[in-house]
């Protein structure tokens, strides 16, 4: 979450042709229907999560796991349920069915069982779908989904905004924080004393992956949760080994 000393930190984002967020979220509320949030539990969920509630939008959020059953997200999905006061509903990620059938870090024995289960992929469109109708009982055609998708996090996103800008209309997806800076991520979460999870301790962002990265923090400080990784994937060992070796 470092700051570029040579960059304005109190002014937002402009992009020609795209609202600012401050106007998004105007009309996310003024529209009076509730809206969906993708909720990662990282910083720019949970400040879109927060500038959302400001703006007097009623959030509905949801939470995508990577792996079943890790106890620090489990515990941190709780947390936020109590600071915010609602239920997080949970459901697998689309990378954890595309993992297991790509067979990824899993051994010879099961390959047969794996691609006898034929596991569906759905995409985030189809999850937002699902939770309107079974869970939220809302329209999915005149429902958004929120995501915290900011332009200064990366080249690659201020590029796809100067394309699209912060409203998707064919899949019902809006950015309401996409013109904010580190800064004012930084100023929310402290203006709101909200928490980040604990894996911003251990490796600076919320849990996102099965490369080194992620697996070695959480084979130090969660082993038991390591050892539910490779339930899942028992070859990830192979990252942790590989990179010992490198080292």
């Amino acid at each position: 979450m470092a700051i570029d000393p040579t960059v304005d930190q109190t002014v937002p984002i402009v992009i020609d042709g795209a609202a600012p967020s401050e106007q998004v979220r105007a009309e996310l509320a003024a529209a009076g229907r509730p809206v969906l949030l993708a909720f990662s539990r990282g910083k720019d969920s949970l400040v879109t999560w927060l500038a959302l509630r400001e703006a007097g939008v009623d959030v509905r959020p949801f939470h995508l796991y990577l792996v079943p059953g890790l106890s620090f997200v489990d515990e941190s999905v709780a947390e936020y349920e109590r600071f915010f006061g609602v239920k997080i509903p949970q459901f697998p990620h689309p990378s954890l069915c595309r993992w297991l059938n790509a067979l990824t870090f899993q051994p010879p024995e099961r390959i047969a069982v794996i691609e006898a289960a034929q596991l569906p992929e759905p995409d985030y469109t189809d999850i937002s779908r699902l939770l309107c109708t079974e869970v939220y009982g809302l329209d999915p055609e005149q429902t958004w989904t929120a995501d915290g998708v900011r332009a200064a996090d990366s080249p690659n996103r201020r590029s796809a905004m100067k394309q699209r800008g912060p409203w998707r209309e064919r899949i019902h997806k809006v950015s309401p924080v996409w013109d904010w800076r580190i800064r004012h991520v930084r100023e929310a979460l402290a203006r709101h004393h909200c928490p980040l999870p604990p894996e911003y301790e251990w490796f600076g962002r919320s849990f996102d992956g099965l490369d080194i990265r992620f697996l070695e923090p959480i084979r130090r400080h969660r082993p038991q949760d390591y050892q539910t990784i490779l339930e899942w994937f028992p070859l990830a060992d192979l990252e942790v080994f590989r990179a010992g070796l490198q080292r």
